[in-house]
Formats: structure tokens, C-alpha cells, sequence
């Protein structure tokens, strides 16, 4: 989210896809003799089917449009589980407007041509909206340019997004709708966006191959590999709201390991991570099966809350257990031991949560 603690962006964090559209070319050829006379013709000529043509991307263009579908199913998975869950997110909870933004600068140098062929510029541009929050209620898209923020002018060029953040610092304070000039079209508008409070947790997406996420008390971050292991949205969200859970609880500071998880997420927000930073466990500590276990407990609470089934929680977890067990040196399960204690306790509390939700008794721990 827009957010006054928000750090310059890395490439992967791009929350937004911008079509571009295909080019249709239509073009007739004739050829003749010079000087001569075009025979007349005895047979109507053939009709030919113009096709259009697509515009060919080129592989750093494939590359960064798979990563923005990747960034946006992320995001459309987690936000019920931060819009709903501000109760139980304790002191992690803020006001946010709502939705992110980007300009061309958001990118690493090596991809600002890329950037810009997808539509990118010096101005900030939203790039995903929040489903539930004030941003959607009050009419923001993805694609409207940014223009003032409360009668002044949005920041643009190079710095623009933590000048943005500087900007928006003491109103979101205030609490009041923000008023935000916003062209679409070529059309500009004024918009009053009522502020959203949500977990403000930010939601990453790790540039690593290797079944595991990690979370450093203020950041989820699901790998690459854990994106394609999840085989629907839901598993997916069991994932995020695991590590939600983690955080809420403080488990990193518990564990004294927040620089240390820090770091490994900070590499794997890099176009190319260094693999050797996260080898083995890469110096982070096992959770404790008690740890472990509350967060557990927490997430199926968030998960509820969300919206979200949670009957197939358990299988899930010992589906990751079975196919990527501890003996995996950088899988999830040798960070998280699926031992017989976590398994029962997520059963147990399922049956809680379930029962709570018949009863209509509020869905806390």
C-alpha cells in the first residue's frame, strides 16, 4: 500500500500489468512491368484475410509481465486477509489509502526501457487497488495517473515514491478522506479516498525457485517456488496467513533472527538474488513446535475471518511435509518441523474456529 513507511520499491514488487495493444497492419501489393499496361483481368481476384499482427515481446518484457501476475494474485489473495483481520493484527494495524503506485524509476536501471514499453513514465501511476478498501470505494483504477495530493503536486521523476510518502505522512495521520487529483483517459478528476485500516504487512514475492516463505516481523515474502507449489488461491492464502501470524506474534524478535530474515528477503527482492544467502537454513533458527504452533492457531482465526474454508488446512500442511521434508535443506519443513503436536493443535482449533462460526460467536483466539 501507498504508505508513509514505504521504501524505494524493487522490481519484483510491481502490482499492476498494463496491456499493450496488439498492432493491426493492413497493407495491399501490386506489382507490373514499368511502362506497361495492367492486363485486364478475366477472374475475380482472390480475397485475402488481413490478420492483425501482435506486437512480439521480448523475453525481459515476458519475463516482467509474469512476475506482475505472479505480484497480483498475491495481492488479491492477501487483501481480505488484511482488510479483515485489523483486530487481531494488534500493533501492526495502520491507516492505508488503499492502493500502490509506481513510475518508471520504481525499476532497476537494467529494466527502464522494459518499464517504459509497459507504459511506465516520471509520474506515478496506481498499479493496484486494495479490493474492499477506501481506494476501490471511492472510484480508484488501476492506471490513473497521479496528479495532487490535497491541492498539491504528486511528486514525480527519480524520488517520487518516498516524496509521495513524505507528502501523504501527516495526513493519513489525520484520519480525514484524502482528496487525490487522478487523470484517466486525459481526463482529470478529484477524488476524497477515505483510509483504510488494515494489517499493513507488506506482501513480496521471492525471486528464488526453493519451496518456502519468510517472514521478519513486518514483511510476508512467498517464493517463487511456493507460488507454483500452492495449487489454488486458497492453499495460497494459508501460506500468507501463516506468516501474518508469525508476525503478529512477534516470532522473529522472539527468535532474535529479524536482521538475519531481513536480509534474506531483501536478497530475494533482487532481479538476481545471491543463492548462497540462502543455502541450507540460511542461518535462520527452527521455530519451536510451540512457536510454531501458535501461529498456526492464529492463522486459521485470520483465515475465517477472511472468508476463506480452512477443512483443508491440515491436508495442506502435510502435503508440503511429505513432499518437501526437512532433509530439503532450503524447503519449508526444515524451517517449520510438521510434527505430530502441529498437526493435532491444527486440528483441534479447526474445530473450534468451525464451531465458533456455527454458533456466530465472534472468531477470535
Amino acid at each position: 500500500m501507498l504508505a508513509p513507511h514505504m521504501p524505494k520499491s524493487s522490481w519484483q514488487k510491481i502490482k499492476s500489468i498494463v496491456t499493450l495493444a496488439p498492432l493491426a497492419v493492413l497493407a495491399a501489393c501490386a506489382t507490373q512491368e514499368t511502362g506497361s499496361p495492367a492486363a485486364p483481368s478475366t477472374t475475380p481476384a482472390p480475397s485475402v484475410a488481413v490478420q492483425p499482427v501482435r506486437q512480439v515481446e521480448n523475453p525481459q518484457q515476458k519475463e516482467l509481465r509474469e512476475l506482475i501476475a505472479q505480484q497480483d494474485r498475491l495481492y488479491r489473495v492477501a487483501a481480505p486477509l488484511l482488510t479483515t483481520n485489523a483486530q487481531l493484527c494488534r500493533g501492526n494495524a495502520r491507516n492505508l489509502l488503499g492502493f500502490t503506485a509506481k513510475n518508471k524509476y520504481s525499476f532497476p536501471i537494467e529494466y527502464a526501457e522494459t518499464a517504459r514499453s509497459l507504459g511506465y513514465d516520471e509520474r506515478l501511476q496506481v498499479t493496484g487497488v486494495l479490493p474492499g478498501s477506501g481506494a476501490e470505494q471511492a472510484g480508484i483504477q488501476r492506471g490513473d495517473v497521479l496528479m495532487s495530493v490535497a491541492g498539491k503536486p504528486m511528486p514525480q521523476g527519480t524520488d517520487a515514491e518516498r516524496q509521495a510518502a513524505v507528502l501523504l505522512s501527516p495526513l493519513v495521520v489525520k484520519k480525514a478522506p484524502i482528496s487525490l487529483g487522478v487523470q484517466r483517459k486525459g481526463q482529470t478528476s478529484t477524488l476524497n479516498v477515505p483510509l483504510t485500516f488494515a494489517c499493513a504487512f507488506s506482501i513480496e514475492l521471492g525471486n528464488a525457485d526453493n519451496v518456502n516463505t519468510y517472514a521478519d516481523g513486518r514483511r510476508v515474502l512467498i517464493t517463487r517456488g511456493m507460488m507454483k507449489f500452492a495449487q489454488s488461491d486458497e492453499e495460497l492464502a494459508y501460506l500468507i496467513a501463516k506468516d501474518m501470524a508469525h508476525n503478529i506474534l512477534g516470532h522473529a524478535i522472539r527468535q532474535r533472527m529479524v536482521s538475519t530474515i531481513a536480509e534474506v528477503i531483501d536478497n530475494l527482492l533482487l532481479p538476481h538474488p545471491d543463492p548462497t544467502t540462502t543455502a541450507g537454513t540460511a542461518g535462520i533458527r527452527v521455530y519451536p513446535q510451540d512457536l510454531d504452533a501458535a501461529a498456526d492457531t492464529l492463522s486459521l482465526y485470520l483465515l475465517a475471518r477472511a472468508g476463506y474454508g480452512i477443512d483443508n488446512v491440515p491436508a495442506f500442511w502435510k502435503r508440503l511435509a511429505e513432499q518437501y521434508p526437512a532433509s530439503v535443506p532450503n524447503g519449508y519443513t526444515a524451517l517449520h518441523p510438521s510434527t505430530a503436536y502441529r498437526l493435532s493443535m491444527i486440528d483441534k482449533v479447526t474445530q473450534i474456529v468451525k464451531a465458533k462460526q456455527e454458533a456466530g460467536k465472534p472468531l477470535v483466539p
